[in-house]
């Protein structure tokens, strides 16, 4: 079963869950802004999506821009990284759909169909 971290407002997370359910995919829908994943469970996330560390931010949300993070990320540890994302869900890049081994951050539907057909 997918666990997928999702925020109700998002409307690519909606697109995302309608894809979901319209496929018959089990999932456990999680409020990404409520119960942000832990440093711990980000860890372990990114390193089974083999993507770089900065993609699971959500560079177009308010918080990201905020902070100035554009600038600071490449100056920071991956450890200083995952606790700031660990810190706010709405941090992270979203939606977030994760079975244990596999990885999607955001919505295509192309990715969708590769990982959970």
């Amino acid at each position: 079963m997918i666990t997928y971290y999702a925020y109700p407002k998002c409307t690519t997370c909606r697109k995302a869950k309608s894809w979901l359910d319209k496929n018959n995919v089990e999932y456990n829908e999680i409020h990404i802004a409520e119960n942000p994943p832990t440093k711990e469970q980000l860890a372990e996330i990114y390193q089974a999506s083999g993507v770089e560390l900065k993609k699971f931010f959500n560079t177009s949300g308010l918080i990201y821009r905020s902070l100035g993070l554009k600038d600071k990320l490449s100056t920071m540890t991956e450890e200083q990284q995952l606790e700031l994302l660990a810190s706010d869900g709405m941090l992270i890049k979203r939606p977030l759909a994760w079975d244990g081994k596999k990885v999607t951050l955001g919505f295509k539907e192309a990715d969708y169909q590769n990982n959970w057909l």
